[in-house]
């Protein structure tokens, strides 16, 4: 198995959830953006997005897909390491799981990734201060669900943490990194400091810090 990823980014998700389960892969690290900045990326995936992973002659390149897969194609690993990403399709929160799942990237981090582009990722001429501000508050307005899901626990649904906290969790280190962190609610401040202390977080810092001369954020 082999993962191509940036610092920090969407392929955060897969590197967590890799680290979370023990499994064994190959980490290439790319610079960001990387189909402008490493043009060969492009013969692997042509469309120059991160993450792309390859497992055998399975290809993916979206980041909660990834989670997914790897959760549930890999889930015998948790007598290896004890964590179970998954839930079970006949459990009573799997639809919860999978809404989640979703929910991380095309509610929480579509919005931050305008943010990302108006503010620091656009020529000065072109960025886009009002565009930036408007999209960064919807995405705080929109974490109001993970606010309201922890209300009867620690992580966001079946009990325990799972693959949706992955997905979830990404969403709130880019949040993080965009300065938007002291404007979320306090529950899910606290749910972020967790976050950042369950399996396979620490692993995977430390995993793209080491495999990279770009420093993580």
């Amino acid at each position: 198995m082999k993962l191509w990823h940036c610092a920090d980014a969407r392929s955060f998700r897969a590197l967590w959830a890799l680290e979370a389960l023990g499994l064994d892969y190959d980490l290439e690290m790319l610079p960001f953006p990387p189909r402008f900045l490493q043009r060969d990326y492009l013969q692997i995936n042509p469309l120059g997005t991160i993450p792309f992973l390859q497992d055998g002659a399975t290809q993916m390149t979206e980041s909660a897909a990834i989670v997914e897969y790897l959760a549930t194609r890999y889930r015998g690993q948790r007598d290896k390491t004890g964590v179970d990403l998954a839930v079970d399709p006949a459990g009573a929160d799997y639809g919860a799981w999978l809404n989640w799942l979703h929910y991380g990237e095309a509610t929480l981090t579509f919005p931050q990734t305008l943010v990302l582009r108006y503010t620091r990722l656009e020529p000065e001429e072109t960025r886009q201060p009002k565009v930036a501000a408007d999209y960064a508050r919807w995405f705080v307005k929109r974490t109001i669900a993970v606010e309201r899901a922890l209300e009867g626990g620690d992580w966001l649904c079946a009990g325990r943490f799972t693959a949706a906290d992955i997905s979830v969790g990404y969403a709130l280190l880019l949040a993080n990194t965009l300065g938007l962190g002291s404007e979320l609610a306090p529950a899910v401040q606290d749910y972020w400091t967790r976050l950042k202390s369950a399996p396979g977080f620490a692993a995977a810092k430390a995993k793209q810090k080491g495999a990279s001369a770009i420093p993580a954020a």
